[in-house]
């Protein structure tokens, strides 16, 4: 009998690690659809990744659809004095294909790496902001200026935003011990005064100016920052309001606390601009990710 119930305890706690080895992040509760879910910009580090996930290449929906369109008129650019975005092609050739529809086979040269979760950051801007202020405090524990609290809370969690003064601050270095802590994140955050000129959007992981509409952030334990890559959905996708069509191509440039694994986490510049986007290619839904076509070169 003591046998038969030892056995019995080996095969339940067996059954036990068996389901929770098997979590993936299309089985999470899910995530917003609005590009709420932001991760968190490292520049001096990255996380690890984690185990494998799903290796199929049938979309996953983890997400909803928005709830109900934004008119195109209340998606122009944000106020508050952000660099002007723009929405039209940057040379690259774009699909043909129409805006709502499906996207389209992915170019015959490219590797399929798998589909990937999607989400969105994008750039504060201090003007935007209002009310008690706090500090932004330097790597050295320097004030760097005093901030509405709003906006403190916004670019500890984007990485990156613009001053009044014109100035772009970014993310220099987590675990900050004069920081204040970001209430969204844990972490104490100090910040880098940048150039606007050389950094009008902000800095990425490795250093180098990041830009709207083509900067992703991604585990670089899976995707190698400064890999092209090509995401089918977006294909064809307006850049915004009145934009030209998005031809897919992206460059692997940034990186986040949250971004983990098979993540992706566009860059779009303006909140206005997240929001169009997530009504054509909703947060969380899962994204072809491709690399190696000659057309993201």
């Amino acid at each position: 009998m003591k046998r038969s119930l030892g056995w019995f305890a080996l095969g339940s706690l067996a059954l036990v690690l068996g389901c929770a080895s098997g979590t993936r992040w299309v089985n999470e509760a899910p995530g917003p659809s609005n590009g709420g879910d932001q991760p968190v910009r490292l520049y001096d580090e990255h996380a690890k990744a984690p185990g494998s996930q799903a290796d199929d290449s049938r979309p996953r929906t983890i997400g909803g659809d928005r709830s109900g369109p934004l008119k195109e008129t209340e998606l122009a650019d944000a106020p508050g004095q952000r660099p002007q975005l723009t929405l039209s092609s940057s040379g690259s050739s774009a699909s043909s294909s129409s805006a709502d529809a499906p996207p389209a086979d992915a170019p015959p040269d490219a590797r399929l790496v798998g589909v990937f979760r999607n989400t969105y950051y994008d750039f504060p801007a201090e003007s935007d902001f209002s009310g008690a202020k706090t500090a932004l405090m330097s790597p050295s524990c320097q004030p760097l200026r005093q901030v509405p609290r709003g906006f403190f809370e916004a670019v500890c969690v984007q990485g990156s935003g613009t001053l009044t003064s014109g100035a772009t601050v970014s993310f220099a270095k987590r675990d900050c011990a004069c920081a204040e802590v970001c209430p969204r994140t844990g972490q104490k955050i100090c910040f880098d005064e940048l150039d606007q000129k050389t950094f009008p959007w902000g800095r990425g992981a490795t250093g180098k100016a990041i830009t709207p509409l083509k900067t992703v952030a991604v585990d670089s334990n899976v995707i190698p920052l400064g890999t092209r890559i090509y995401i089918a959905e977006f294909d064809g996708v307006p850049r915004g309001p009145g934009g030209s069509p998005h031809d897919g191509c992206f460059i692997a440039e940034d990186r986040g606390m949250k971004v983990v694994g098979e993540h992706v986490d566009v860059f779009t510049g303006n909140p206005r601009v997240t929001a169009f986007l997530n009504g054509k290619v909703p947060s969380n839904r899962g994204v072809h990710v491709y690399t190696g076509t000659a057309r993201c070169q």
